[in-house]
């Protein structure tokens, strides 16, 4: 039971990290990203490919993978975000699908389809293998609450307070004369910083990553983190990861109590939240930590 839960606070506290980058372009400067997963991936094969095959320290392979990722959504965003919200959604999840099949087809850099396993993980050979996850759930959770704490920080400065406004009402914030352009393109690199960052920490944890790790449906695992606590709301981020990934882990055993196949249960656990989302939709907008001022009606 103690490893089951370890797992499930992994998991959780790796897509907390995921779902908070997710939350700054979101909640906080109003991007609609639905590639958020390709910075995922972008992190986790930067990682993984520079520690593997060119022996370079794991800590610089994942600022390597954050630095990479923080180039590519800025660089994604400069044509596209002083166009309306719904081209940066079209162009994010457009560039998370080349980047997978990129990395399916490039077999000779990635492997392809059978993926890459036998990297190194932090401090592997100071601690027991079989109290490995333990400890490594230690080194996520303490990066949570650094990532936390850090955007925590930013959006209590002045920087953050920009960010909002151009949430709200980005003309307003042009009229005071700030960069509104240039704000979203920092908001959208540092998330997808965050991402990246998180998709290092997913190879470590997996000790195994093919494309299939990085399909869209997990940005939107994020997306519901992110509803579920509440939009704009950090707190409310963390507290969504766990609710989410202890149902998502504790329904597979509903196996044992209903007449039903394993695909039929599988389907039936995603309807349950989909159901949830709808339920929670219609009595609670903002979520369960988030604040209904938060709420624009332009989004």
């Amino acid at each position: 039971m103690i490893d089951y839960l370890v797992t499930i606070l992994l998991i959780a506290g790796i897509y907390a990290i995921f779902a908070l980058g997710l939350n700054l372009e979101w909640g906080f400067t109003g991007l609609l990203n639905f590639g958020h997963v390709g910075f995922m991936a972008v992190g986790a094969y930067t990682t993984v490919l520079l520690s593997m095959n060119n022996g370079v320290p794991l800590l610089l392979s994942v600022l390597a993978g954050m630095v990479l990722a923080g180039l590519l959504g800025a660089f994604l965003g400069i044509p596209t975000l002083k166009l309306r919200a719904d081209y940066l959604a079209i162009v994010t999840i457009g560039f998370s699908e080349i980047l997978r099949y990129l990395l399916l087809n490039e077999e000779w850099l990635t492997n392809g389809p059978i993926g890459l396993c036998g990297f190194p993980r932090p401090f592997q050979d100071l601690v027991p293998i079989q109290s490995y996850n333990l400890f490594f759930l230690v080194v996520v959770l303490s990066v949570l609450v650094i990532i936390y704490s850090g955007i925590e920080l930013l959006i209590r400065s002045p920087w953050g307070r920009v960010l909002k406004s151009i949430r709200e009402n980005e003309e307003i914030a042009t009229s005071l004369g700030k960069h509104v352009f240039s704000y979203k393109v920092q908001s959208l690199a540092l998330g997808s910083m965050i991402a990246a960052l998180a998709g290092s920490l997913l190879a470590f944890y997996l000790q195994y990553i093919n494309p299939r790790n990085f399909m869209p449906i997990e940005t939107f695992y994020a997306w519901i983190i992110v509803v579920l606590g509440g939009s704009g709301n950090n707190k409310g981020v963390l507290l969504g990861a766990v609710l989410f990934w202890g149902f998502f882990s504790g329904s597979r055993f509903a196996q044992e109590y209903l007449p039903l196949s394993p695909t039929q249960v599988g389907s039936m656990r995603v309807m349950f939240i989909g159901l949830m989302l709808i339920i929670l939709m219609m009595f609670r907008p903002q979520g369960i930590l988030g604040k209904k001022e938060e709420l624009s009606l332009e989004r």
